[in-house]
């Protein structure tokens, strides 16, 4: 499908994001397409709502950040909100999320407008509260600290219906995932945790994430959660340093919601969505989190090789084990036909496998 407006998030403070940003721009001037940058860092007027960030740019069908993971979670957090698909251009030093190299940026382009591309499609996490969030005003400059203005509180979707004991619905869509933790160094977050509807356990940690497959190497992942497919659907429950003998990350069913009730003994707690501060809860307050119908468009050039990628990102092939790795095993000849038993599987590209 041909590009009909660029919007571009790039990332300020990185000299190679702003030499990406004027090739992204005269693409564009090459093909008279419009292209808006979206400043989601800007201290020029307060800090918008994913909708609203998407209509000031004139609801671009396509959004291109130029950073590294951090970046592309701003750009997915507009782009979810219209349908956009996001190119990510990688600039940063983990990154799991962007793909295309900067010196590619120009053949990414014409790929994606000329329809050559692929699309990959993630699961998102949503959330209903017992309140709408808010950080207080006499928290919000303790709170965000170094990290400049925070985002407006989640707004209220309209199916919310009041009174009914179900909450009320936030318009939150998160690729990563979304985390509660304490506010004060020595208060923890206590909360009973729910699956299903069902108490699983009451935790007293620093902090509690619940992750998508995609933010499965991300937060979750550095407090020793496992490492998910980001190609299913999952929803991904893990404690942070927390005080009791069960530890353990717990991975849901899409459809199995996890809810946190903050306990009435338990210090306040900061609500995190992708990394951004979105409100406080106080004791009594809870959140549930579960599967949205929205999904994120991640625009590939090639068929992603999450594995590869993960032996690089973590420098796995440092590993003594894998000096004696050499060709494909047994199982993987991608050189010749695929045999039709195993024609419905997601095999490595020739190039990965080799």
């Amino acid at each position: 499908m041909p590009v009909h407006r660029i919007g571009l998030v790039v990332h300020q403070g990185r000299s190679a994001a702003l030499e990406v940003r004027r090739a992204v721009q005269t693409w564009c001037a090459a093909h008279d397409i419009p292209c808006t940058e979206i400043d989601v860092w800007s201290e020029d007027h307060a800090r918008r709502s994913g909708r609203e960030e998407a209509h000031a740019a004139g609801d671009p069908d396509l959004v291109v950040t130029l950073g590294g993971d951090g970046t592309f979670l701003r750009g997915a957090r507009i782009a979810v909100k219209t349908r956009a698909s996001v190119l990510g251009v990688d600039l940063g030093k983990v990154g799991f999320l962007t793909e295309v190299p900067a010196h590619d940026v120009t053949a990414a382009l014409d790929a994606v407008h000329a329809g050559h591309a692929l699309v990959e499609e993630r699961m998102t996490l949503t959330m209903r509260a017992s309140r709408p969030p808010e950080v207080p005003a006499e928290m919000e400059a303790f709170l965000c600290l170094g990290r400049g203005s925070a985002l407006p509180p989640p707004q209220v979707r309209p199916e919310t219906t009041a009174g009914d004991g179900w909450g009320v619905a936030l318009d939150v869509n998160a690729l990563n995932d979304i985390v509660v933790e304490k506010l004060t160094r020595d208060r923890q977050v206590s909360a009973g945790v729910y699956i299903s509807g069902r108490l699983l356990a009451a935790y007293s940690a620093d902090a509690l994430v619940v992750a998508t497959p995609t933010g499965s190497t991300a937060y979750s992942f550095a407090a020793g959660g496992p490492v998910l497919s980001p190609h299913m659907d999952a929803v991904v429950f893990t404690p942070i340093a927390p005080h009791m003998t069960f530890n353990r990350t717990v991975v849901a069913a899409p459809d199995e919601p996890v809810a946190l009730r903050i306990l009435p003994h338990s210090g306040r707690a900061a609500v995190s969505i992708d990394g951004q501060l979105r409100g406080v809860l106080d004791p009594g307050d809870w959140i549930g989190v579960y599967r949205a119908p929205q999904r994120v468009r991640l625009i590939r050039l090639h068929a992603t090789d999450f594995y590869g990628r993960l032996r690089d990102r973590f420098r796995l092939t440092d590993a003594p084990a894998t000096a004696t790795d050499g060709e494909s095993a047994p199982f993987f000849r991608p050189e010749t036909p695929v045999p039709p038993d195993l024609a419905g599987l997601r095999l490595p590209p020739p190039a990965a496998a080799r």
